[in-house]
């Protein structure tokens, strides 16, 4: 069958991902397990087809074999991805009126990142209201090596071969000054960076129960004093990421005291 335009696949990868999407859909709270007739009858496949795709989800780890012969039941990466998305959401809801607060505190735009698929992503940027000229970035940007937020996800991701792929093309020097900053990260507890322009950043890591969650970082433009150990900018960064852990873990910060709103 002839590709696609555009190096997107054959039309028989789309439809195969699309048959996927459609068997994961039948489960539910009522539908917690689904045999291959099941599905068969419920897609208008044919049987044999119909066990062919739970078969080949099971060894994906996308489905699992149920307690009921020939029975399917969601497999332990779709729990782990949900665990993960619900978790997301919350450390962002919970994050956006501390970001409000510090914005306000430290004269400065504050950011939540969340990691993507090869790097932090910004899920929430908070500009400080009083001012007419701010720094900002915008929701949805891809960060690089130098941003603050990457070294911290460096430094707290378990994964031991994220640093050789995000460093993958960069320079010996350079490879080593980011390691540098990583292992100042795993030191400290958060990182500072220079930025083109006359620009700062700093960023603090966010957890829950297992591990890195998020990161919290101010941008601004000035001196690195502005961030330098024991300022005021950086303590308070510092100090509102384990706020916002402490909120993340407990759930105790549903409805925020004045200071928050």
């Amino acid at each position: 069958m002839a590709k696609a335009t555009g190096g997107e696949g054959t039309s028989f990868d789309i439809q195969s991902v699309s048959r996927v999407g459609q068997i994961l859909a039948l489960y539910g709270p009522q539908t917690a397990e689904l045999t291959a007739v099941d599905v068969a009858e419920r897609l208008g496949l044919n049987r044999t087809t119909a066990y062919r795709y739970c078969t080949s989800l099971v060894t994906a780890g996308i489905l699992e074999r149920g307690q009921r012969r020939g029975a399917f039941v969601l497999g332990g990466l779709i729990l782990q991805l949900g665990i993960q998305a619900l978790g997301r959401r919350q450390v962002v809801e919970i994050a956006r009126r501390y970001l409000r607060r510090l914005s306000a505190e430290v004269g400065t735009t504050v950011v939540l990142s969340l990691w993507g698929t090869s790097g932090p992503v910004v899920a929430l940027v908070q500009e400080d209201a009083a001012r007419t000229v701010v720094v900002t970035v915008r929701v949805g940007a891809e960060l690089d090596a130098t941003s603050a937020q990457m070294r911290v996800f460096l430094a707290y991701l378990p994964d031991p071969h994220l640093v050789d792929q995000v460093t993958a093309g960069l320079s010996a020097a350079d490879r080593a000054s980011l390691e540098a900053a990583i292992y100042a990260v795993r030191r400290n507890g958060y990182s500072t960076v220079t930025l083109p322009g006359g620009l700062y950043g700093a960023a603090a890591p966010i957890f829950d129960e297992h591990g890195i969650a998020a990161t919290i970082a101010v941008l601004g433009a000035g001196g690195m004093d502005s961030v330098a150990p024991g300022s005021p900018t950086l303590s308070r960064l510092v100090a509102t990421a384990a706020e916002i852990t402490e909120a993340f873990a407990t759930g105790r910060d549903v409805e925020p005291g004045p200071e928050l709103r």
